[in-house]
């Protein structure tokens, strides 16, 4: 009966000992998949060399500069500080923007990329070859990370080394299913890759017509969304241009209004985009 309790207290010791642990795994899961994320985002925005560390502290640094101009000017640290956290939201708004724009172009370019792909591959040539060709011959947007591919297998020989080294330069989806088809084909062998690839740039020319109407008929009302929660905010930098209606919002009732709008303004903005958002391919294979 001894044994057993000691078992029992043995267990519950060791569940206490765990609830004090599980929490910090989780946030640390939690700060690396933030950090990949933003990764894979400078690389799409082209901004493979900034790092997400150094994205975050360009954006404090930004927020209060702003923080420290608008209330020097203004007279309101309230107004001062939404507006330094509205300029520091600004650099990561800016690289989610650009490395949208840059999907929206590559959608038309990967079908093309597989064809290349396709076309080596059909003449005769090895994987790494018809990989290094397109750094030649293949779509303009992407030639460099396939020159470097050639580069780095010409110095190294490891073609999955390489394979990894070329997904985390581009840094998108469809590259990644590209690759590991090819690193399927590479280690196990297979006479259908060929027919794999065309069949994947028909679906990628498909989807990306379909998306394409979907986003265009959808531009309008996601504009006018943007549009009507910027617009409280562009009234209220008018308004503190004038000190006596800046000085209105260092009471509490100023700061509590303050605080409802950008709360109401954070709200909506979220509902309008998970409203409005089309599916994203996540990279399940990094």
């Amino acid at each position: 009966m001894g044994a057993v309790w000691g078992l029992v207290l043995g267990a519950g010791l060791f569940l206490v000992w765990t609830s004090w642990w599980i929490p910090e795994r989780r946030a640390a899961s939690r700060v690396e998949g933030w950090r990949a994320r933003t990764q894979d985002r400078l690389v799409q925005a082209g901004a493979a060399s900034v790092t997400p560390a150094a994205l975050l502290g360009t954006s404090i640094g930004i927020g209060a500069v702003v923080f420290l101009l608008t209330s020097g000017m203004s007279g309101s640290p309230t107004i001062g500080l939404c507006f330094g956290v509205i300029a520091g939201r600004a650099p990561f708004a800016l690289v989610i923007m650009r490395a949208r724009a840059r999907r929206e172009a590559m959608r038309d370019v990967w079908p093309e990329v597989v064809d290349n792909l396709a076309s080596g591959i059909r003449a005769g040539m090895s994987l790494p070859d018809a990989l290094g060709q397109l750094g030649d011959r293949g779509p303009e947007q992407v030639r460099q990370a396939f020159i470097m591919f050639a580069q780095d297998y010409r110095t190294t020989g490891r073609f999955g080394d390489c394979l990894d080294a070329l997904k985390g330069r581009l840094a998108d989806p469809v590259a990644d299913r590209i690759v590991e088809a090819l690193r399927i084909t590479r280690e196990v062998g297979g006479t259908d890759v060929g027919r794999l690839l065309r069949t994947l740039s028909e679906f990628l020319r498909e989807e990306a017509r379909i998306r394409g109407e979907l986003e265009a008929r959808q531009s309008w009302t996601v504009n006018a969304a943007r549009l009507a929660v910027a617009a409280p905010w562009v009234v209220l930098a008018f308004l503190s241009s004038q000190p006596d209606n800046a000085v209105a919002y260092n009471s509490a009732a100023g700061v509590t209004v303050l605080a409802l709008g950008g709360g109401s303004t954070v709200i909506a903005y979220r509902l309008m985009v998970r409203v409005g958002r089309l599916p994203v391919e996540a990279r399940v294979l990094r």
